[in-house]
């Protein structure tokens, strides 16, 4: 399998070999992040933000502490990046009804139109580069999708 090394150079992947299938993955899944995360507008929402934003949009509201688990973030950071999308207006906070300490935050409606404003643009743009790809070569990238979302869950 050829892996693009950065300046255009494509080396051959071993896929036996973990490790370099390994640093061949994250340089590769680092690229796609930092460009996708260069095309948004200074000041835009983060993207722990923006992961927390879909996984209330898609799980419904869960509590902080719940969010800093699945997110793998430690509970100060949850709060930090909790405490500016409700500043923003994206989620907002209500008493838990079973334990009036704790708070369930869910997704605002103004939260949900900026996921769907900022996923729009990022698919756009993901969209417009995967049609110079050949059908083989997005098929074969529809073919990892699953393995890459099983990485994900298990790093």
């Amino acid at each position: 399998m050829k892996v693009n090394t950065g300046a255009g150079r494509a080396e051959t992947c071993d896929p036996g070999d973990t490790a370099q299938l390994a640093s061949g993955l994250r340089l590769a899944m680092g690229r796609v992040t930092r460009r996708l995360r260069q095309s948004h507008a200074v000041g835009d929402v983060s993207l722990s933000g923006v992961s927390v934003l879909a996984r209330l949009n898609h799980d419904g509201p869960d509590t902080p502490t719940s969010l800093a688990e699945m997110e793998r973030v430690r509970p100060q950071a949850m709060a930090s990046t909790l405490t500016l999308l409700e500043q923003r207006g994206l989620v907002g906070r209500s008493p838990d009804p079973a334990d009036g300490r704790r708070s369930i935050v869910a997704i605002t409606d103004e939260g949900r139109a900026m996921l769907a404003e900022r996923r729009s643009e990022s698919v756009h743009r993901l969209a417009a580069v995967l049609e110079e790809f050949t059908a083989d070569e997005r098929a074969a990238l529809a073919d990892a999708l699953p393995l890459l979302d099983r990485l994900a869950e298990q790093l």
